[in-house]
């Protein structure tokens, strides 16, 4: 499952690894580690869990080995989306001293990070299970990271939205206030659509029963979206759909209230939270 989207993805993962390598290693690269050890010199080192939490960026750092350190041998002993505790080793790497150094932070970056995001993700859609709702990511991520982290919570267990706006049209409040009202924009997205040579999912953003409404109007829409509502108003709303099309909730909600707007029967609930408020996951590399 974490492989396909690696594969759907490659192209956004190798430039973001890229940029990651030319961030850290420059043009000169490791002057510490080149200094000390031969070219030739191998080493082993274990990648040692310091939290608990659910694993994520195994095969990220597989990938930044495969694109710049084919060399060095990544063994896993729990893969992505497996649940570790403090102490667990989480896998090991062995070859070229040089490389194992040079790319030690790059690779406890993204493990870290992805981790921390993946167990959040995975926590938040444990508190409702008992629901057919399922957690969303959104577009608040870190800047030319988002590749990693929205992987990080297909491996949690959520859903990915929208990678960027070149994948979805999703129409927000600005975009109905500036164009002068919900019906107008709907009308100019209609007609764009109709010049595409692919077809890209349709997501409104509603605020009140009135433009829930509206959207009634349109039947070619995939989703409506239901902004800071209150959970009695997301149910009223709910019923105005009647299952018309998905739902998705959103503003406002947190692991704090989440389960009583995933009780309402929204089909999805967005979080911002699961990306920009999840703290790292610690883990420490350790030479054998």
């Amino acid at each position: 499952m974490f492989n396909s989207y690696q594969k759907t993805f490659y192209e956004a993962l190798r430039l973001c690894i890229n940029q990651a390598i030319k961030e850290d290693l420059g043009v000169e690269g490791d002057h510490t580690s080149k200094a000390i050890f031969p070219a030739e010199h191998q080493s082993t080192a274990t990648l040692i869990a310091k939290d608990t939490g659910v694993l994520a960026g195994v095969r990220f750092c597989k990938l930044v080995l495969d694109l710049h350190a084919p060399n060095i041998k990544l063994t896993p002993i729990i893969e992505d989306g497996g649940h570790f505790n403090n102490g667990d080793t989480l896998f090991t790497l062995s070859g070229n001293t040089q490389n194992i150094l040079s790319l030690e932070r790059i690779l406890l970056n993204a493990v870290q990070r992805m981790s921390g995001i993946a167990t959040i993700t995975n926590s938040v859609q444990n508190l409702i299970q008992h629901t057919s709702c399922r957690v969303l990511d959104t577009r608040k991520t870190t800047p030319n990271f988002r590749v990693a982290e929205k992987w990080a919570v297909h491996i949690g267990g959520g859903v990915n939205h929208r990678m960027g706006l070149y994948d979805a049209i999703m129409l927000k409040d600005n975009h109905i206030d500036f164009c002068g009202g919900l019906s107008s924009a709907l009308d100019k997205i209609n007609t764009y659509v109709q010049g595409l040579s692919n077809s890209v999912p349709i997501i409104v953003e509603t605020r009140n029963i009135e433009e829930v409404k509206v959207c009634l109007k349109y039947p070619w829409l995939n989703r409506i979206l239901l902004d800071n509502m209150t959970p009695d108003r997301l149910h009223e709303a709910i019923s105005v759909i009647a299952g018309a099309f998905p739902t998705e909730a959103s503003g406002n909600i947190s692991p704090k209230n989440i389960v009583s707007y995933a009780e309402t029967g929204v089909d999805f609930v967005s979080l911002g939270y699961i990306t920009h408020s999840a703290p790292i996951v610690d883990v420490s590399l350790r030479a054998i």
